[in-house]
């Protein structure tokens, strides 16, 4: 018999294959595999940025990070390159489940005791009632915070009405935050109750237990593994962005690259999850694209609004709002629909089709199929997600590129290089290994994220470096100032793309800072989306620089950020000529 340590973590039979498997108890993340020598059970945080190992595979003996492909030895735990070591914990096979001893992995708090109270902070001078609501307009809200920083510091306070909050923009302390959700932080309560009105109750506002389980839905969406099997999914809309700006070269036309772009995306997206061909592209109206361009504004405006008003008075934008948001849910309901009638028709039983169906397909932890609302609230939270991040931070890219044309001829010359006469990257790995495109990717992303703002609330009184921090106060990470500061980055300011190759080498010289740059927040629930991000990106960039010759519409001044949920360059139109 096990000694009373050990836990319950999770029946046999539910674990098929080598994992490895993202399992939990008490609160604590595992990361747990079947090795030829018996079953092995790790901390489940990668000791990177805090990545669930889970989520990861194994590969020639080594679980391997999702995220940043961090290598660890599955029988000792020690990373391949790098001096860390996983920490490990007793687990056994009992009567058909494991049970794990996680006392074994220590007390992860670590904080220093804290010295000063919120009140003590320093920080603007609100308002009775209003706090310093009057002072954030909504769509310069991350300009205003980070002018604060400047100000005050790389922790200070605010307030939104009556709300208690913190900004912090130092890396290190972020960094402590987004390691200890969603047990320590969450998002915010007011968020999960706007996203609720709208039906939306998935992986991005779940907390706790619910997040867990539903998290597992969306990573397998957006696994690598998924990834290298849909690529050509990828491909093919990318030909079809290629054939659309061909017809809008040769007829000199001007257009607002942003949109384009979220067309592409939005393609991507339904096709790789869901196995449709919305095909936005090669039509010139698109109702859902033009749906998914009122919600998310919409959303940003509520969540930062000083009253919810459109819960005492219904305006035309808000019924614009609703309506938009039921054309969405119907579309996404028919889509579930015909998932649930080919599974039961036995069909793509062994290999489902598309994402989609297997998600009609699963079984929560009590082999019970996951409800219409849960799996609908997921591809919701998919959908919009998927069109605005990516379309937004390639935007970003274009735009800088259009003052440093010297690196749009190094991505062309390395889309000549490496794709001959391929419309796009043939494959995932094609897409992967174009290094230039990629270094300037992570540049946009550095000088211009798209989550300048990641907006949480404390569950429990807890702290933030030496600060007191009651359960309640709303705690905002500011991810961009420490990604400028001179001293995480070298010419912190400047658009140096050559810094991301120069990284790689032992005589980069200057500061490069990687715990600096979190372009998918870090922790456990850091963005499972990543790798279709840059993947994204690589192919659009490669695709559009090799074929094209771009010319942006007016001066970089022209061209505002416009924070609306997530960070856009507005006024951005561009247009093209053929290559010659």
């Amino acid at each position: 018999m096990e000694p009373a340590s050990f836990a319950r973590v999770a029946p046999v039979n539910e674990l098929v294959g080598a994992g490895p498997f993202a399992l939990s108890v008490g609160g604590r993340d595992l990361a747990v595999l079947r090795t030829p020598d018996g079953w092995r059970a790790f901390e489940g945080r990668c000791p990177h940025l805090g990545a669930l190992l889970g989520e990861g595979e194994i590969d020639d003996g080594h679980l391997v990070c999702r995220n940043h492909r961090w290598r660890f030895d599955v029988a000792s735990g020690r990373r391949a390159g790098g001096p860390e070591l996983l920490a490990s914990c007793p687990i056994v096979e009992r009567d058909g489940a494991l049970f794990a001893d996680v006392s074994a992995l220590g007390d992860c708090a670590g904080s220093k005791p804290a010295a000063r109270k919120l009140h003590e902070l320093p920080g603007p001078r609100p308002l009775p009632f209003l706090g310093n609501l009057h002072q954030l307009e909504p769509q310069s809200i991350h300009l205003v915070l980070e002018g604060w920083a400047a100000r005050y510091g790389s922790v200070y306070r605010f307030a939104l009405g009556r709300a208690r909050a913190v900004a912090v923009s130092d890396p290190r302390l972020i960094d402590h935050v987004l390691r200890r959700r969603p047990e320590t932080f969450r998002r915010p309560a007011s968020l999960d109750r706007i996203l609720a009105e709208i039906g939306v109750r998935g992986v991005f506002n779940a907390e706790g237990d619910s997040w867990r389980l539903q998290r597992k839905l969306t990573v397998a969406a957006l696994s690598q593994r998924h990834l290298r099997q849909v690529y050509p999914h990828i491909q093919t809309v990318a030909r079809r962005l290629r054939t659309r700006w061909r017809r809008l070269a040769l007829e000199s036309a001007s257009f607002d690259m942003v949109e384009e772009l979220k067309r592409f995306t939005v393609d991507v997206t339904v096709l790789v999850v869901f196995g449709h061909d919305l095909n936005t592209l090669e039509r010139e109206e698109s109702e859902i694209h033009e749906h998914l361009a009122v919600i998310l504004p919409a959303l940003s405006r509520r969540i930062f609004a000083l009253l919810p008003t459109w819960r005492l008075l219904r305006s035309p934008g808000d019924r614009r709002f609703d309506r938009s948001v039921a054309a969405v849910h119907s579309w996404l309901s028919g889509l579930l629909a015909a998932a649930r009638r080919r599974a039961a028709g036995g069909q793509n039983a062994r290999a489902p089709a598309s994402f989609l169906d297997a998600m009609a397909r699963a079984t929560d932890e009590n082999g019970r199929a996951f409800s219409d609302d849960v799996i609908l609230s997921n591809l919701f939270t998919l959908v919009l997600a998927g069109e605005d991040t990516t379309a937004n931070s390639t935007a970003w890219a274009i735009h800088l590129l259009a003052d440093h044309p010297d690196w749009g001829r190094q991505i062309r010359a390395e889309a000549d290089s490496q794709l001959g006469d391929a419309a796009a990257p043939e494959d995932i790995d094609a897409a992967n290994a174009l290094t230039a495109t990629n270094a300037v990717a992570n540049e946009a992303m550095r000088l211009k994220p798209v989550g300048p703002v990641i907006l949480l609330e404390a569950n429990v009184d807890t702290q933030i470096g030496d600060v007191e921090i009651p359960s309640g106060t709303l705690v905002a990470a500011l991810s961009r100032p420490a990604a400028l500061d001179d001293r995480h980055f070298a010419d912190g300011r400047a658009f140096r793309p050559q810094r991301w190759l120069e990284s790689r080498t032992a005589d980069a010289g200057g500061a490069h800072d990687l715990g600096a740059h979190l372009p998918f927040g870090s922790g456990p629930r850091m963005c499972p989306g990543r790798a279709l991000a840059l993947v994204e990106m690589n192919t659009i960039l490669a695709m559009l620089y090799k074929h094209f010759d771009v010319e942006r519409m007016g001066a970089a001044a022209d061209v505002a950020e416009s924070f609306g949920f997530v960070m856009s360059p507005a006024g951005l139109r561009v247009r093209l000529r053929l290559r010659v």
